[in-house]
């Protein structure tokens, strides 16, 4: 404890730089899946995305020699295995939730069996921001490389909650996700919409698969993604299905994953693990307030609400 108050600065900075890495894959997985919900679809799916994703970002990276290749790559995984989702879940009665488990060890299969050979070799990264160039501190410089992703994520959840708010194709999708009837009485097809939305989720998501393998932690290996696009799915309804939301619920599963490797920044090794399992924790609590029997959560498309 004596170290920690002495040192509170650098573990501060930790922190903050922890939420900011850590934090970016949950951005892109719970924006993908914010649009998918909004269109009134479920993609449990996005653990295999992310995983799929992340090992086609290093995939390509390695083998084109440009990390930005590499992430072109996820977002085109990402988009097809999301599309898969969206076609089959499409079909008459094929359950979104049984086919979103099935496309998860789909994806997650692939990856393992094609990432093979990618377990060993070393990919080009992602270059980082550094904004911690204010400070003399040297721990304080090095935990606040920053992810080049983080801007787009920002931009791209500004540009999600703008487009969903006050465009044709953002009108369309909300009304797929609050009553498809309605939708259907316009002249739309519902599936359509849906499958489109999806496919977009799903390029989004790929986005954080990329992050992972081309920044941090900055490799390949079958135990990449840790069940981040599972939370995914609470972090969207603790977000209440906002784009904005979902920034601050990133940064709060981000700095909460954080907190094991904080503490080992600053000596204190005790607790490791235990602090490795708050995101976890997080996820139950959330699930427990927000999915309690007979009530619906604040801002759920009516779709989902009418099916769950």
């Amino acid at each position: 404890m004596n170290v920690l108050l002495e040192q509170w600065p650098a573990f501060l900075a930790a922190i903050v730089g922890g939420a900011l890495r850590v934090g970016v894959p949950f951005l892109f997985v719970s924006l993908g899946e914010c649009l998918t919900e909004k269109s009134g679809r479920v993609n449990l799916g996005l653990e295999g995305v992310l995983v799929l994703s992340a090992m086609s970002a290093f995939g390509a990276s390695y083998w084109s020699g440009s990390p930005w290749v590499g992430v072109l790559a996820a977002a085109l995984a990402g988009a097809l295995l999301a599309a898969l989702h969206g076609v089959l879940c499409s079909l008459p009665r094929v359950n979104d939730v049984a086919t979103g488990i099935a496309l998860m060890l789909l994806g997650t299969g692939l990856a393992f069996y094609l990432g093979k050979p990618l377990i060993q070799p070393q990919a080009p990264q992602l270059p980082a921001l550094p904004l911690g160039l204010w400070s003399d501190n040297p721990a304080v410089r090095s935990a606040l490389q920053v992810n080049s992703l983080l801007p787009l994520g920002i931009v791209m959840a500004a540009l999600l909650a703008w487009g969903l708010r006050t465009t044709r194709p953002g009108l369309l999708v909300r009304v797929a996700g609050d009553s498809a009837q309605a939708a259907r009485a316009l002249g739309y097809s519902v599936s359509a919409i849906r499958i489109a939305a999806t496919s977009a989720g799903g390029a989004i998501a790929g986005l954080g698969g990329a992050s992972l393998t081309l920044f941090y932690p900055g490799s390949w290996n079958e135990g990449i993604s840790s069940g981040q696009g599972l939370i995914a799915v609470a972090l969207v309804i603790f977000a209440r299905w906002s784009p904005w939301r979902c920034i601050g619920a990133a940064a709060l599963f981000g700095g909460a994953g954080a907190i094991g490797p904080a503490l080992q920044s600053v000596g204190i090794g005790w607790g490791y693990h235990l602090f490795n399992t708050v995101p976890y924790l997080l996820t139950l609590i959330i699930l427990v307030i927000t999915c309690r029997p007979g009530s619906v959560a604040a801002g759920s498309p009516g779709e989902l609400s009418s099916s769950s």
